[in-house]
Formats: structure tokens, C-alpha cells, sequence
């Protein structure tokens, strides 16, 4: 069984006197995916990640930005670096959140930067910025920083808006962009694939766009390994072995399924290719990508 780098989990304690999670309150409605109350509970951090992913030949994990609320986003970059120091190490990589369209963007960024674990920025106010048809010089000089210090940019992008996301790719080459979640697809039926696969073809013609596999389940409940088959591959083919990575989107993903079998199912739709390749995909990519020490 190939190893797996894991590049997409979330963590949080309520119990934390600085944090919060506004999309984990009990009265809180996800506004994509409704009802998300089978995954609230008051924590989930290393140690239950661990139990459920013990068994599925994950050696290392990259811990995205959740705590959505929180008055200073590096806040959970110190949390999660203790918690590392606490539990064998996980998470091995961070990607924090920043508000990268604000002035005070590259305060908040050389704050994460103290922190070793620190890997990349997700901010969500990046897809409607995009849609807004054009960035701002603030957030502009965000993403050359982001480049200069070897950051990864992960982003949120729907189909409609992969264009802009290629022509922010192209102005700035050096900058390394992750397409989360395959484009986070909102709907399952045939009109949908064709224009997001058509996207997805366009965008991956950027050499410095990468995509992560992971969230299939998320809009696909009932989902079967066939049904997810055709989104996985058309990713393998538009951005090719070297330009794609794992994330198992825990444990939002556990709303749909076990830990083990979407780890099969990612290691299945990678089992057509070389050895190498499969390597690549399944864990060097991301060492690469996030600096993971092997």
C-alpha cells in the first residue's frame, strides 16, 4: 500500500479561550452543505484524527485554516504548532488564513511566519475577489509576498471563475496555486461536469496551478466509487501526475464516509498509472509542494 500525504484536515477545541469556529455552532447551517451537525462536537484535534487514520498508510497531514471567527487568524497557526509539538508531530504543515486584500496582510503573514509549520494561505475572500473582475493593489502585493517567501496560495474557485484564476496565475508565474477541493463542483449532473471539465482543462494549462483531490464526497452523499471516478481523472488528466495531491477533507468528508474507504478510492483512481506516478500524486507531490520534511 503506497503511502499518502494527506494535504486537507481541520481541527479545532471550543475549549480554546481565542478561537472560534462559527461554522461549528450548534445553530450554525453550512451554506453549501446544510445540515453539518454530524461532525459538531466540542473538539477534534491529533489525537482523534489519528484514531480514525491509523490504519489507512498516511505518514504526514497539512492542517488548513478553520478557526472561521477568530479574531487573529495567527492565533490557530500557535495553536496547531503546540498541538504538533504534542502529538508526533501532527500537523506537519500549516496553511493559515490571511486577509491578503487588507493593508495588514504582511503583518498578519510575518506573524504566521514564526511558526516553522507555516506553508500557505487560505482566504476566502479570494473567489469573490475574483469574481469581482478585478484584484486589488493590496491583495496584489499580498500574492508577491506570498511568492517571495515560498507560500503556497490555496484557493477556492468554482468553475465560473477558473478563468480569472488563470489570469492570476499567469501574472504571477512564481507564485505556487492549489485549486481546493477539485473546484468545491456544486452539483452531480451532466450540464455541470462538461462546463466544469471544460474549466478545470483551461486552468490546468498554468504550470504553477496544482490540484487537490479531495471534498468529492461532499456534495455527492451517496456517492459511489464509480460516481466520484470521472471528476478524479479528469483532475489527472488536465494537470497530470506531477501537479496533483491527496486531501481526505476530514472530518467533514465523515458525513459521507470512512477515513479508509476515501483513501481507497483516491488510491484506486491513481492505479492506472506508473509506480513513480502514483508516488508522485499520493504523498511526493505534497512533501514538495507543502516543504515536508520526508
Amino acid at each position: 500500500m503506497l503511502s499518502i500525504v494527506d494535504t486537507h484536515v481541520h481541527f479545532w477545541n471550543h475549549k480554546h479561550p481565542e478561537l472560534r469556529w462559527d461554522w461549528l455552532a450548534p445553530d450554525a447551517v453550512h451554506p453549501i452543505l446544510g445540515d453539518i451537525d454530524g461532525i459538531k462536537s466540542e473538539a477534534f484535534e491529533a489525537r482523534h484524527l489519528w484514531a480514525e487514520a491509523r490504519f489507512a498508510g498516511v505518514t504526514h497531514f497539512v492542517h488548513v485554516q478553520a478557526a472561521i471567527g477568530s479574531p487573529d487568524p495567527v492565533t490557530e497557526t500557535v495553536w496547531l504548532t503546540e498541538m504538533a509539538a504534542q502529538h508526533s508531530g501532527i500537523p506537519h504543515a500549516i496553511v493559515g488564513h490571511a486577509d491578503l486584500g487588507l493593508d495588514g496582510a504582511r503583518a498578519q503573514l510575518e506573524g504566521h511566519l514564526e511558526s516553522p509549520l507555516f506553508k500557505g494561505v487560505r482566504d476566502f475572500a479570494a473567489e469573490p475577489t475574483l469574481a469581482a473582475g478585478e484584484l486589488p493593489a493590496a491583495y496584489e502585493r499580498s500574492l508577491r509576498f506570498l511568492a517571495a517567501n515560498d507560500l503556497v496560495f490555496d484557493l477556492d474557485c468554482e468553475y465560473p471563475n477558473m478563468a480569472a484564476a488563470g489570469a492570476l496565475a499567469a501574472r504571477h508565474p512564481d507564485l505556487r496555486i492549489v485549486l481546493q477541493h477539485i473546484g468545491f463542483p456544486r452539483r452531480r449532473d451532466a450540464d455541470y461536469f462538461a462546463a466544469w471539465r471544460t474549466a478545470l482543462t483551461e486552468l490546468g494549462k498554468h504550470p504553477n496551478v496544482f490540484c487537490k483531490i479531495s471534498g468529492l464526497a461532499m456534495t455527492d452523499p451517496l456517492f459511489s466509487r464509480e460516481s466520484l471516478r470521472p471528476w478524479a481523472e479528469h483532475c489527472l488528466e488536465s494537470f497530470g501526475p506531477r501537479r496533483c495531491v491527496i486531501g481526505s477533507n476530514w472530518p467533514v468528508d465523515r458525513l459521507y464516509s470512512s477515513y479508509d474507504s476515501i483513501m481507497d478510492c483516491y488510491r484506486d483512481y491513481v492505479s492506472t498509472l506508473s509506480e513513480d506516478e502514483q508516488r508522485a500524486v499520493l504523498s511526493g507531490n505534497a512533501l514538495d509542494l507543502y516543504r515536508i520534511a520526508p
